[in-house]
């Protein structure tokens, strides 16, 4: 399976109808070199611009689903979009994720569990999903989690009891955190033995620095490839397979105590 992690730059000055329409040139030029590409967290806002929420929220099916439905159904290839600022008419704002099919078909929707923020931001000005999402392609079961879920592996643990093989993080990560990224994302790879697929953004978000450095990693926690700081597509030829191969050789999944059933009183 050959998987393309976007690593798109989100700068101050340029709108975020620019920023869709260069997201979607992006993912049209991966057309056949790509079975599954992957955007980052709230690129069309920055993920630090709160104040760009509110302005720029948009229905679920609003003009960045149109306009990555449509690349997908263009490249032929199944795009995980990254996330939104989503409003819902009967609700707050969620930080919402979208999954698209081949044919430009929603596949699924994620609305991020873990806020970030410490009582500011996005902990604040969004509100927390509920629901454990995995998506089924041809050769992977995508598990879907969003940058600061990362930090918190009982879900990725659920994630992976629910059958994902595949483990999905669109993040806006700061640089000065980098070092917790790279780390992270290995753990949530090494423990759940799944490949982690992990996709951040380049450039500034309201004069915060953003980490880059997407990353690929297996279920031993090797490191298949990992971009640098700027604006770059990161593509890595991966087989699924070794999921189950990894399990079978290494069966720790088995050995849990805890977590598998209620305590006791």
């Amino acid at each position: 399976m050959r998987a393309s992690l976007i690593q798109i730059a989100v700068d101050e000055g340029e709108s975020v109808e620019s920023r869709r329409e260069r997201a979607a040139s992006l993912v049209r030029s991966q057309a056949g070199a790509a079975d599954l590409v992957v955007l980052p967290e709230l690129w069309t806002t920055g993920a630090f611009a709160f104040e760009e929420f509110g302005r720029e929220a948009e229905p679920l099916e609003g003009p960045t689903y149109e306009a990555m439905a449509k690349a997908a159904s263009d490249a032929g290839l199944w795009l995980h979009a990254g996330s939104i600022p989503e409003r819902d008419p009967d609700g707050p704002l969620y930080n919402t994720s979208l999954v698209f099919t081949p044919t430009g078909a929603l596949a699924a929707a994620y609305r991020k569990v873990h806020r970030f923020g410490f009582d500011k931001g996005e902990a604040v000005l969004m509100g927390a999903g509920r629901d454990l999402v995995t998506v089924r392609l041809p050769d992977t079961t995508l598990g879907l989690a969003t940058c600061y879920d990362l930090r918190f592996p009982e879900l990725f643990r659920s994630l992976v009891d629910a059958g994902a093989e595949t483990l999905v993080v669109p993040a806006g990560w700061p640089e000065r955190r980098r070092a917790h990224w790279t780390l992270l994302a290995r753990a949530r790879a090494v423990e759940d033995q799944a490949f982690v697929l992990a996709c951040g953004t380049a450039g500034t978000h309201a004069g915060v620095p953003q980490a880059g450095h997407s990353i690929v990693v297996d279920p031993w926690g090797e490191v298949l490839a990992e971009a640098g700081h700027g604006e770059e597509i990161l593509t890595v030829e991966y087989d699924p397979a070794k999921v189950a191969t990894t399990r079978e050789q290494f069966p720790a999944l088995k050995d849990r105590v805890l977590g598998l059933e209620p305590p006791r009183r």
